[in-house]
C-alpha cells in the first residue's frame, strides 16, 4: 500500500510542475503578443521649414499592446531608412525615441523631426523616405509593422546673438548681469533660470545690455509688447527652460530641473534632488548632504535624459551612461554639473557633461 501512495505523491507532483510550467510559459515567452492593428501617421509626406520650426509635422499613434502579466508597458518610437531595414543589421542604425509607459502617441516638431532625418543621412531640401516603426517593452519587445513617410529637411541657419532677462531672480534688476538667452534659430531665443525662494518671478526682455529697447506683457502674460512697463511673470519658484520668439511676438517657460539621484543622495535611486541654475556661470549647483554610495545626474526626475560617470576622476558624465560617481564618506558636499544643452530639441543632449563632486 505504501508503495501505491508514493507513487501516486511522485504523479502529483510531476503533474503540479508540469501545470506550473506550463502556466510561467504561458505568462512569458510561450504566448504570443503582437500590435493589434496598424500604427497611424498624421502624414505621409512633410515638407519641414525653419519658419515653422516649433509647430507640430508628424503625430505617431498606435494601439495598446496586451502582454500576459499586468504591468504598464513602455513603448518607443524608431526611425530608419528604407535600405537599412532588412538583413542582418536591420534596424541597428535606427534612431530611437523612448516615449514613457503606456503612452499612445507621439508628436514631433518640424525641428525635431529635421534633426532626426538629418541624422538619418536624408539629403536638404529633397524628398526622402524615412520608415517608422513603434516597440513596445515588457518581458521582451515586439515591434509594429512598419509605415513609410516621404520627408523634405531644411538647413538649419547658423545664427548667433542674444537677448537678456533682467529680473527680481537676480535679486536685483541688473541688465548687466542678467541671464543671456542664446538665438537657436532666426529670431528664437533660449535660456535656463531658477527663481529661488524669496525671489520673486517677474522679468523684462532686453534686445541689449541696456535699457534702449525691451519688452514687457502685452495682451497675456505670454504676449511680448515693446517698452511695456507690465512685467512677464514666471510660474513661481524653481527652474525652467525659457523660450522667446520675436518673430510671433511670444515666450513660454517649462519646468526644467537637473538634480542628482542615487543611493548616496537623500531620494536613492527613486527622487533626484533638484539642483539650482547659475545663469552667470551657466552650471547647475547643489550643496547637499551625501552617504556612501552612487551618485549621478537627471533631467526632470525622471530617466529618460540621464548622465552617468565612468570613474571618480575624470569629472565627465556620459549621456545614458550605466555608470556613476562613488562618494566614500558621508558628508556636505558641493556638487556641479555643467552640460551644454542650449538646444536641446534641435541638436538633441551632448554625449558628455562635466561635474564636480567636492566635500566641504
Amino acid at each position: 500500500m505504501k508503495k501505491y501512495i508514493n507513487k501516486l505523491i511522485l504523479l502529483g507532483g510531476l503533474l503540479f510542475l508540469g501545470s506550473s510550467c506550463e502556466t510561467d510559459g504561458q505568462l512569458t515567452t510561450l504566448k504570443a503578443v503582437s500590435f493589434p492593428s496598424a500604427i497611424e501617421v498624421s502624414s505621409s509626406t512633410i515638407v519641414l521649414t525653419e519658419d515653422t520650426a516649433d509647430d507640430q509635422a508628424l503625430l505617431i499613434s498606435w494601439p495598446a499592446v496586451t502582454f500576459p502579466i499586468a504591468a504598464p508597458v513602455t513603448y518607443a518610437v524608431q526611425f530608419d531608412l528604407v535600405n537599412d531595414i532588412s538583413g542582418s543589421l536591420a534596424w541597428q542604425k535606427a534612431k530611437r525615441i523612448e516615449v514613457g509607459g503606456d503612452v499612445l502617441s507621439k508628436a514631433f516638431t518640424d525641428q525635431e523631426l529635421n534633426k532626426i532625418a538629418a541624422d538619418l543621412g536624408l539629403p536638404i531640401d529633397v524628398s526622402g523616405q524615412i520608415v517608422i516603426r513603434v516597440e513596445a517593452t515588457m518581458d521582451r519587445k515586439i515591434y509594429s509593422n512598419p509605415v513609410t513617410i516621404k520627408v523634405t529637411p531644411y538647413e538649419r541657419s547658423v545664427v548667433f546673438g542674444e537677448i537678456y532677462m533682467p529680473g527680481a531672480y537676480q535679486g536685483e534688476w541688473n541688465v548687466d548681469t542678467a541671464l543671456a538667452l542664446t538665438a537657436i534659430s532666426k529670431g528664437v531665443y533660449q535660456g535656463y533660470v531658477t527663481v529661488l525662494p524669496g525671489y520673486g518671478p517677474v522679468f523684462k526682455l532686453n534686445t541689449g545690455r541696456n535699457w534702449e529697447q525691451y519688452y514687457g506683457a502685452g495682451a497675456t502674460n505670454n504676449d511680448l509688447k515693446n517698452m511695456s512697463t507690465t512685467d512677464f511673470v514666471l510660474p513661481g519658484e524653481g527652474s525652467y527652460q525659457v523660450k522667446v520668439n520675436l518673430n510671433t511676438l511670444k515666450w513660454s517657460s517649462v519646468a526644467y530641473s537637473w538634480g542628482i539621484v542615487g543611493d548616496g543622495t537623500a531620494g536613492s535611486w527613486n527622487t533626484s534632488t533638484p539642483m539650482n541654475y547659475d545663469y552667470q556661470t551657466k552650471t547647475w549647483k547643489i550643496t547637499a548632504d551625501l552617504v556612501p554610495g552612487n551618485v549621478k545626474f537627471r533631467l526632470n526626475n525622471e530617466w529618460t535624459i540621464n548622465y552617468g560617470s565612468k570613474n571618480t576622476t575624470d569629472g565627465i558624465a556620459y549621456l545614458d551612461d550605466q555608470g556613476a560617481h562613488y562618494v566614500g564618506e558621508a558628508g556636505t558636499y558641493e556638487i556641479t554639473f555643467k552640460i551644454n544643452d542650449v538646444d536641446p530639441s534641435g541638436l538633441g543632449y551632448p554625449a558628455t557633461a562635466n561635474y564636480t563632486i567636492v566635500k566641504k
